[in-house]
C-alpha cells in the first residue's frame, strides 16, 4: 500500500506541517510495509506565485494566510471546489468593504483565485504521479478549502482512491459536517491520530467499514456514519517523534528556501493544565482534547536535539499550549548546558516568577506567548485568567530585561466588562511604552470550544457562523453552523469612545516602543532611574533610603498593605497613608503600575535591542 500525506495551503510555508511529520513516523512504526510519501502545498504554491511575478511571493503568502478571521484564504480556492471562478467575488467585496479590508489585501486575494486552478491541478498531478492507494489532508484554519478543491479533483481521475481527512477542522461535529457535505472524503478522523489512524489504514487495505474505529466518519452506502469519538487520550509515551526529512528535501529544492527562516516544529505537552481547571472563557484551543500531558524531559530533549542535529535547524517553534512547569527544573537546565545558539519559542502562563523568566532565557528561549490579553484585573477576572495586571506587566519587564520576545494581543468586548476597566488602563499606558506592546487591541471572536460557545447563558446567546463562510461555502446554514469554528453573535462589553481610545493608545505604544527606555541602576544604596519615554521629559530619578527598598520590594506585585509589611520588617516603621502617597507620587512619574491594589515596578534594568511583535498564531495566523 502506498500513503500520500498532504499538506495544502495555508501551512506555514517556513515550518514543516507536524501533524505529517507525526503521521508519517507513525505509519512507519505502526506499518512498516505502508509506503509514504509527503506533499508539502505551501512550498509548492509560493513557487507559482514567483513564477506569476507576485512582487512580495513570501510576504503576499503570509499576508492571506494570517487572514483566518476573513477566511481569505479559504476563498481563494473556494471557486476550485465549486468549479468556477468567479465564485462569489462580489460577496467577497463587499465583505472586505464592510470590514474594512485593505484594497492592495483585496487584490492579491484576487490575483492568488487567477492562480488556483493550475495549482490544483499540478498538486493533484503531482500526489498522483506516487500511484498513492490512500491521501490523507490534514486540515487546520484556512486548509479546508484547499484540500477539498484537491480531493474532489482527485476523485474524478483516481475514483478507486480513498481520501482522508483528519486535523483541527476535523473535530467534533465539524468533522461530520465536512464529511457528510464532500461525498468524495471517504473518511474523516476525528480527535487525535495516534491510535485511529493505523486502524483505519488497516481497515482500508482489509475493505472493511471502520465501524469499531473511535472517531472515524465513514459512509454507509450514501448515509455519513460518525462513530463516536475517543473517550480517553492518547498517553505521551505512543505520541512519536514527528519525521521532517521529506520537507527539509522539498525547501532545501525550493526557489522558496532563499526567502525564508525555516523552523522546526515540535510539541512537548497537549492539553492544558489550567483549561483543566478554569478554561479561559474566550478559548477554543484543544477542543475536545483539554487533558493535559506531557512527554518526559529525557524524551523530548532527545527528540528536539535529534531534530537540530538532523536538519540543522536552531529555531524551534513548540506548539503546547502552555509549558509543564516541571520543566523549569528539568528540561530547561538541560537546554542551557549545551552550547547552541536555539531560539525556542514556548507559549507559557504569564504568572512567573522572575528566577522562571531567567530560567527560559537561560534556556533559549527567545519568544514567549505568555497570553496576558489584559492589564484589568477584573477583565482577566471575566476570562478566568487566574492572574492581574500587576502580574502581566511584571512579565512584560522581565522579558525586557532577559532579551526575551512577548508576542501578545490585548483583547476587549468581554460579557460583564464596563469601561471603568479600560480607562484607569488606557491612563497608565503611557508609563508602558518602554515594554513590549502587543500586537493590537482586538475585539474576541467566538470560537466553537470556547465556554462561551458552550454556555451561552455567560452573554453570547445569538450566534451565527461568522459571516466569511457565506461567501465560501455552498451550504445551507445549518450545515455551516456545524462546520464553522469561528461564530458571529452580538457585540459584549466596551463599544465607542472607550474600545477607539484603547486602539489609539496602543497604536501610539507601538509606534513609540522602539525609541522608548526607563533603566534602573541599583548600586546597593541607591536606585537611579534614567527615564527616557517618548511621551515624557527626559529626567533622573534617584531613590534612597526607604525608596529604593520600597522600589526594589515591587519588583514582583504587591499591595500597599503587603509593602508596609515588608518596609517594616525591613526596619522602616511607616504608616500606611506615607507609603499611599509615595506610591501614587511614583505613579505619577510612570515609575510604577497599579491595577486594583496590586502596584508593581516599572523601570528595567538593561535596554535591549527593539522589536515590535506580532499577534499571537492562534489569534489569527498561518496553521
Amino acid at each position: 500500500m502506498r500513503l500520500a500525506l498532504a499538506a495544502m495551503p495555508w501551512q506555514s510555508v517556513e515550518r514543516p506541517s507536524l501533524a505529517v511529520g507525526l503521521l508519517h513516523s507513525l505509519v512507519r512504526r505502526e506499518c512498516s510495509d505502508v509506503d509514504v510519501v509527503e506533499y508539502h502545498g505551501a512550498i509548492q504554491w509560493v513557487e507559482r506565485m514567483f513564477d506569476s511575478r507576485e512582487p512580495t511571493p513570501v510576504q503576499s503568502y503570509t499576508e492571506i494566510g494570517n487572514s483566518v478571521l476573513q477566511g481569505l484564504g479559504d476563498w481563494v480556492f473556494a471557486g476550485c471546489l465549486y468549479g468556477d471562478p468567479g465564485w462569489r467575488v462580489a460577496e467577497m467585496r463587499a465583505f472586505a468593504e464592510i470590514h474594512n479590508l485593505d484594497d492592495s489585501l483585496v487584490e492579491v486575494v484576487l490575483r492568488m483565485r487567477k492562480l488556483a486552478p493550475d495549482f490544483i491541478e499540478a498538486a493533484v498531478t503531482e500526489i498522483l504521479s506516487g500511484h498513492p492507494d490512500v491521501v490523507g489532508f490534514t486540515s487546520t484554519f484556512m486548509q479546508n478549502m484547499p484540500s477539498l478543491a484537491a480531493a474532489r479533483r482527485l476523485k474524478q481521475l483516481a475514483p478507486e482512491l480513498r481520501i482522508v481527512f483528519g486535523g483541527a477542522n476535523c473535530d467534533g461535529a465539524m468533522g461530520h459536517a465536512l464529511h457528510r457535505n464532500h461525498p468524495f472524503v471517504d473518511f474523516v478522523v476525528r480527535g487525535e491520530g495516534e491510535l485511529v489512524f493505523p486502524a483505519l489504514i488497516e481497515a482500508i487495505r482489509a475493505g472493511t467499514d471502520p465501524h469499531e474505529i473511535p472517531g472515524v466518519c465513514w459512509w454507509n452506502d450514501d448515509r455519513s456514519v460518525a462513530n463516536p469519538q475517543p473517550s480517553r487520550t492518547v498517553p505521551p509515551g505512543m505520541i512519536p517523534c514527528p519525521n521532517f526529512d521529506d520537507w527539509r528535501d522539498a525547501l532545501e529544492r525550493s526557489p522558496v528556501r532563499e526567502y525564508v527562516s525555516p523552523q522546526l516544529i515540535i510539541e512537548s505537552s497537549r492539553g492544558c493544565w489550567w483549561g483543566e481547571k478554569h478554561q479561559c472563557t474566550f478559548c477554543g484551543l484543544n477542543g475536545s482534547l483539554m487533558t493535559f500531558r506531557a512527554k518526559s524531559a529525557d524524551r523530548f530533549w532527545d527528540e528536539l536535539s535529534t531534530l537540530v542535529r538532523r536538519h540543522q535547524i536552531l529555531d524551534v517553534f513548540t506548539v503546547d499550549n502552555i509549558i509543564d512547569m516541571s520543566f523549569f527544573h528539568s528540561l530547561l537546565p538541560k537546554i542551557a548546558e549545551v552550547d547552541w545558539d536555539l531560539r525556542i519559542h514556548y507559549e507559557v502562563k504569564s504568572n512567573l516568577r522572575t528566577s522562571q523568566v531567567e530560567a527560559l532565557a537561560a534556556a533559549k528561549v527567545a519568544m514567549i506567548q505568555p497570553g496576558i490579553e489584559s492589564l484589568s484585573g477584573r477583565v482577566l477576572k471575566l476570562m478566568d485568567k487566574g492572574v492581574d495586571g500587576a502580574t502581566n506587566v511584571g512579565l512584560l519587564r522581565d522579558c525586557e530585561n532577559n532579551h526575551i520576545t512577548a508576542s501578545w494581543s490585548y483583547l476587549y468586548g468581554f460579557p460583564g466588562e464596563h469601561d471603568e476597566d479600560y480607562w484607569s488602563v488606557i491612563a497608565q499606558l503611557p508609563a508602558l511604552v518602554h515594554l513590549q506592546p502587543p500586537g493590537g487591541a482586538t475585539r474576541i471572536v467566538l470560537e466553537r470550544f470556547s465556554p462561551y460557545f458552550n454556555q451561552p447563558e455567560l452573554g453570547f446567546g445569538h450566534r451565527r457562523p461568522a459571516a466569511f463562510y457565506g461567501h465560501v461555502y455552498s451550504l445551507a446554514d445549518t450545515e455551516l453552523a456545524d462546520l464553522a469554528y469561528f461564530f458571529d453573535s452580538e457585540p459584549a462589553g466596551i463599544v465607542g469612545d472607550v474600545a477607539c481610545s484603547l486602539e489609539e493608545a496602543i497604536d501610539r505604544w507601538k509606534r513609540d516602543y522602539p525609541y522608548s527606555f526607563l533603566i534602573a541602576t541599583d548600586n546597593g544604596a541607591e536606585i537611579l532611574i534614567d527615564d527616557q519615554r517618548r511621551g515624557w521629559p527626559n529626567t533622573q530619578h534617584r531613590l534612597s533610603g526607604w525608596h529604593a527598598v520600597a522600589y526594589r520590594a515591587l519588583a514582583r506585585r504587591r499591595s500597599s498593605t503587603a509593602l508596609r509589611s515588608y518596609l517594616v520588617d525591613s526596619g522602616y516603621e511607616l504608616d500606611h497613608a506615607t507609603i499611599e502617597a509615595w506610591l501614587r507620587s511614583a505613579q505619577r512619574d510612570g515609575l510604577v503600575f497599579v491595577d486594583d491594589a496590586a502596584w508593581v515596578a516599572l523601570a528595567t534594568a538593561i535596554a535591549t535591542q527593539r522589536v515590535t511583535t506580532m499577534a499571537p498564531d492562534h489569534v489569527g495566523a498561518i496553521a
